[in-house]
C-alpha cells in the first residue's frame, strides 16, 4: 500500500493497528470506564485544559455543527479563510442560525483587529475559528484572536484544531477557548471516525439554557456521561484503544519534544521547496507546522509529479483542495513522521523531479 503524506487521513503505524485489534469490550462496564479514564490526562495535556475531554463517534464536523446548536442564541460570526472555515458559515445558515462572516482570500490569515471591529458592531454571541486551515496551510494567530474575542462579554469562541492538535500547543484554558475540537485522523495519526472536544464552564452554562440542542451531540449528555467515564452513545471502542496507544507514545516522547519534531520536519519540507523554487501559499508568520501548501508553478506538470511519486516510490501527496485544487499541492509532516521518514520522501520527490 502507498504511504500517505496527505493532510489527512495520514499514515497509521502498525503498532496503532495492533492496539486497535484488541478484543472487544462492553461499553457500559468497568473495563470501558478504565479505558475512558486512561485517555483523559493525555488529551488534557495536548489541549491544554483541566476540563473533561469528550469523545464523539463522528467526524469533527459533527462537533462543529453541535457547537453551533449548543451555543448560538443570537448570531454567529464565522472567520473564513479557506475551504473548511468557509464551510462553517454555510453550516450555520443551514442550521437556521443568523450568521455573518469575515472573509479573507484563501492563503491569507484572519486579522485579529478585523475581528475586534466586527464584534464591536454588536449582536454576536458566538465566534467560529479554524486554527490551522488545512486547505491553505495557514495557521491563524490563535492567542491574538482569542484575546480579542474574550474582550467582548458573553461572546463564546469555538475553535477547530483538527490539523493542529498534538502538533503545536493549543493552551485552551489559558486562552479561554469555549469549545476546542479535533478529529483524530490528522496529527494524532489514527484512522478517521472519532472526534475529541473540551467545553468551557461558560459554554456548558450556555448549552444548559439552549432549548433545541438535540440529543446525539448534546453537551449536557456528554458531561453527564463523562462523570461516569462513559459516552452518551455507543463509542468507537477500537479507535479508543488506538488513541490510548498514541497518547502513551506522546507521553514517552514528551509533548514538548513532539512539538519540536513537528517543527523540524516542517522546516525540512520548507527548505526542500525553497531549493526547488516552490512558493509557500501561506504568508510568512502564519504557516502551519503540520502541513505545507505550495503554489503550483506555471508549466509544472503537477499531475505527473504526484502520479510518478506514487508509482515509483509509493508515496502520496495531495494536489490541492477545493477551488485551489491543481493550483497548489500539499505535503503533510504530521503524526509519527521522523527526520528519517521525511528525508525518504524528500529523496523520492527529488528523484521524480530529476
Amino acid at each position: 500500500m502507498p504511504k500517505l503524506f496527505i493532510p489527512g487521513p495520514i499514515d497509521v503505524s502498525p503498532e496503532t493497528y495492533a492496539a486497535m485489534s484488541q478484543p472487544m469490550i462492553g461499553h457500559r462496564g468497568s473495563e470501558f470506564e478504565a479505558l475512558y479514564a486512561s485517555l483523559q490526562p493525555g488529551l488534557q495535556e495536548i489541549m491544554g485544559t483541566k476540563r473533561p475531554v469528550f469523545l464523539s463517534t463522528s467526524s469533527a464536523w459533527g462537533v462543529m455543527e453541535a457547537s453551533l446548536r449548543n451555543l448560538v442564541r443570537k448570531k454567529v460570526l464565522t472567520l473564513c479563510c479557506g475551504a473548511f472555515s468557509d464551510k462553517w458559515f454555510d453550516v450555520a445558515k443551514k442550521c437556521g442560525f443568523e450568521a455573518d462572516k469575515i472573509q479573507v482570500e484563501w492563503g491569507e490569515a484572519i486579522d485579529p483587529e478585523t475581528v475586534r471591529a466586527k464584534l464591536a458592531e454588536g449582536g454576536f454571541d458566538t465566534v467560529t475559528l479554524i486554527h490551522n486551515e488545512t486547505s491553505t496551510g495557514v495557521m491563524n494567530d490563535l492567542p491574538a484572536i482569542a484575546k480579542v474575542v474574550k474582550s467582548f462579554e458573553d461572546v463564546l469562541l469555538i475553535v477547530d484544531t483538527v490539523s493542529s492538535l498534538s502538533g503545536t500547543p493549543i493552551n485552551a484554558d489559558e486562552l479561554g477557548l469555549d469549545v476546542t475540537l479535533a478529529g483524530v485522523q490528522k496529527a494524532l495519526a489514527l484512522p478517521p471516525g472519532l472526534a475529541v472536544f473540551a467545553v468551557s464552564e461558560a459554554a456548558m452554562a450556555r448549552a444548559k439554557a439552549q432549548p433545541n440542542r438535540g440529543y446525539y451531540f448534546d453537551f449536557l449528555e456528554f458531561a453527564k456521561n463523562a462523570e461516569a467515564n462513559n459516552t452518551p452513545s455507543t463509542p468507537a471502542i477500537s479507535l479508543l484503544f488506538g488513541l490510548q496507544q498514541i497518547l502513551a507514545n506522546i507521553k514517552a516522547e514528551g509533548f514538548a519534544n513532539r512539538i519540536a519534531r513537528h517543527e523540524a520536519n516542517n522546516k525540512l519540507i520548507a527548505d526542500w521547496a525553497e531549493r526547488h523554487g516552490f512558493k509557500n501559499f501561506a504568508p510568512e508568520g502564519n504557516r502551519s507546522v503540520t502541513l505545507s501548501c505550495f503554489h503550483t508553478p506555471e508549466g509544472f506538470d503537477q499531475s505527473a509529479f504526484i502520479k510518478n511519486l506514487k508509482s515509483k516510490h509509493g508515496f502520496v501527496i495531495n494536489g490541492g483542495y477545493g477551488k485551489i485544487k491543481g493550483l497548489t499541492f500539499r505535503i503533510s509532516n504530521m503524526g509519527n513522521e521522523t527526520k528519517e521518514t521525511m528525508q525518504e520522501l524528500i529523496d523520492a520527490m527529488d528523484d521524480v523531479l530529476g
